[in-house]
């Protein structure tokens, strides 16, 4: 493959720092409208950084955000950017029912296409949380119009990932057999270890050196394209802080954030970027994989 022609995918996922699964123990969803919101000037501020540097990306947008902040929707996607599903509430696919599954997916991509007025075929699920318990979430995207995710973390976590699954683009043939792609987060082989390199909480937590390295690691030195993400409130030090929660979940929250900012402006000057369409289409996928397969990976 042409090195010039990879373009890594730059995603954020657009939620507020109370929807995250870390303070999910003392932040009940119906206490949500009670907490001051950052998501909106916080995303502003990421679409001024891709703004000025020329760069589109892909937003996988949260439907609960969407129906309170519309306009935030329609500026994303006036200035170029794509956009994609993050689900409505932002709860761990894993622990809810097909049936509700089913029904907040439908409605979160109906929200977006109304105020998006284009087809949403991208999704990402909250926290990563499409596992071996929950495949049968695959079969619901492809059925409801999705024809990509990248939803699947190929590395071993306590809230999520499929130990063993591809780190490449691969396609996804569902129960129906209907097929969808899949662009699994990145990482990167360490003494034979999968090691995260996609963003998030790990970009924040590694020295930079070490994220670039590993991103560049992934890649096979630019030959392959591969994720980055991260969330509007990983740029913002001065969000409220949560009381009550736990001594793992505030390392987990609030480490560097005064650091995020500036190492994605790093990030940006060291790799190439792009969306996620733009990303899938600079990489022939040539591997298949039916549920069952990935069950048994």
């Amino acid at each position: 493959m042409n090195n010039t022609a990879i373009t890594h995918a730059m995603t954020v996922d657009v939620e507020d720092y109370y929807h995250v699964a870390a303070f999910a123990q003392v932040i009940k969803p119906e206490d949500w409208p009670q907490w001051p919101s950052r998501v909106e000037a916080n995303t502003e501020k990421l679409l001024q950084l891709f703004d000025d540097r020329n760069i589109k990306i892909t937003f996988f947008i949260l439907g609960w955000v969407a129906e309170r902040y519309p306009e935030l929707v329609k500026k994303i996607r006036a200035q170029g950017h794509e956009i994609a599903s993050h689900g409505y509430s932002h709860q761990l696919i894993y622990k809810q029912t097909p049936e509700v599954f089913r029904a907040e997916t439908a409605k979160s991509k109906q929200i977006l296409e109304d105020l998006a007025q284009t087809p949403i075929t991208g999704y990402r699920a909250a926290s990563y949380s499409i596992t071996r318990k929950s495949l049968w979430a695959l079969d619901i995207l492809a059925e409801l119009g999705f024809t990509w995710d990248s939803s699947i973390f190929p590395t071993r976590h306590d809230n999520y990932g499929i130990p063993g699954s591809p780190e490449e683009p691969y396609r996804i043939i569902t129960s129906n057999g209907t097929p969808l792609l899949e662009f699994p987060l990145t990482t990167a082989k360490v003494l034979g270890q999968s090691v995260p390199a996609a963003g998030g909480g790990y970009f924040r937590q590694y020295p930079y050196a070490l994220s670039r390295w590993l991103f560049n690691r992934a890649s096979h030195n630019q030959a392959k394209p591969q994720i980055f993400y991260l969330h509007p409130w990983e740029i913002d030090p001065d969000q409220p802080r949560v009381p009550n929660a736990s001594w793992f979940s505030n390392f987990r929250h609030y480490t560097n954030l005064k650091r995020c900012m500036p190492r994605l402006e790093n990030m940006i000057r060291d790799f190439p970027f792009g969306t996620m369409s733009q990303s899938l289409g600079s990489t022939q996928i040539t591997r298949e994989l039916n549920i069952r397969e990935l069950a048994g990976n």
